[in-house]
């Protein structure tokens, strides 16, 4: 059993990384796989993986429950109104994913679940990835070219200053989404469905694409997780429960160790994003997911199991 929580422990610390940074839980729960059997049913496997990820969706909460509670009495009736406009934005953007999760889950679970589709979706969203942060980057010396023409003097920006996230964009801060915008990054954050894809990968680049700064596009996938991971972690309780199956005690120690060690991993996660993206961009990530999906490919191309 001990040895058993020892794997859970990887497996925690290895979504509480991944679930946030837009690098594909998906792609890394597979190698892990390979090394870390966990000595359960596959039918605890299955729902593991998922309610895992509860532990995950609890740190958001606790980082940003002043942010998040609308009944906070140091909130002013401004900022409840606020506050309630934010949770309006989750509600919307999590109305297409949870159709299309409710529609396509099983199915790609069983269709596309496979070691060549989460490759090529980690190395091509990582290309994506690249190239739009070399778009911004084009657009930032854009900007700063014309504020300096702008400004003289004292007041001109010092040669190779850098900029506050947020210059380039039209969306600085997660408050000022609208409708419109939340529809767009939930459609984005649909393409999750396939395996290797990342969702917080997805609504990022959907949200950066929408005009959202990325510390504004970061936070609103915290966000958008909330019910989307929940709601997903019951369904998968539900379906194991309706089966008529029982955790043994092995699995009770795995199910607690996942759960708390993703909640002490996440909130790190999340502390370590938010710090890097406001002095850096998302490029470094994107080369990250390259080499792991060719890592991913490699791997399974030479032990025979590609497909």
């Amino acid at each position: 059993m001990l040895y058993e929580a020892f794997k859970a422990f990887i497996v925690g610390l290895v979504e509480g990384i991944t679930e946030w940074l837009p690098i594909s839980s998906t792609g890394h729960m597979i190698l892990v796989d390979e090394f870390l059997k966990l000595d359960v049913s596959d039918q605890f496997l299955a729902m593991f993986l998922v309610v895992i990820q509860i532990g995950a969706i609890l740190a958001v909460i606790i980082l940003y429950f002043n942010k998040l509670n609308p009944f906070s009495p140091s909130k002013t009736p401004e900022g409840r109104r606020a506050t309630w406009h934010l949770w309006g934005m989750v509600v919307i953007g999590c109305i297409p994913a949870a159709v299309v999760g409710l529609l396509l889950d099983d199915w790609a679970e069983e269709h596309l679940f496979n070691a060549t589709v989460v490759a090529a979706m980690l190395i091509l969203y990582g290309i994506v990835f690249i190239v739009l942060e070399r778009r911004n980057r084009t657009h930032e010396a854009e900007y700063d070219a014309h504020v300096a023409s702008k400004l003289v003097g004292k007041h001109a920006r010092m040669e190779g200053s850098g900029y506050e996230d947020g210059d380039i964009f039209r969306i600085s801060s997660v408050d000022d989404i609208g409708p419109a915008e939340a529809i767009k990054i939930g459609l984005f954050q649909c393409l999750a469905v396939v395996p290797g894809t990342s969702r917080s990968g997805a609504t990022i680049i959907g949200g950066m694409l929408c005009g959202c700064s990325r510390v504004a596009a970061a936070e609103f996938t915290f966000f958008l997780a909330i019910p989307i991971m929940l709601g997903w972690g019951l369904v998968k309780v539900a379906k194991f429960v309706a089966a008529g199956l029982a955790l043994t005690a092995t699995e009770v120690v795995v199910l607690v160790v996942g759960l708390v060690t993703a909640f002490v991993t996440s909130i790190l996660a999340i502390k370590f994003l938010l710090a890097y993206i406001k002095r850096n961009d998302f490029a470094a990530f994107g080369w990250y997911r390259i080499v792991v999906g060719l890592v991913v490919l490699g791997y399974f191309a030479f032990t025979g199991n590609l497909f």
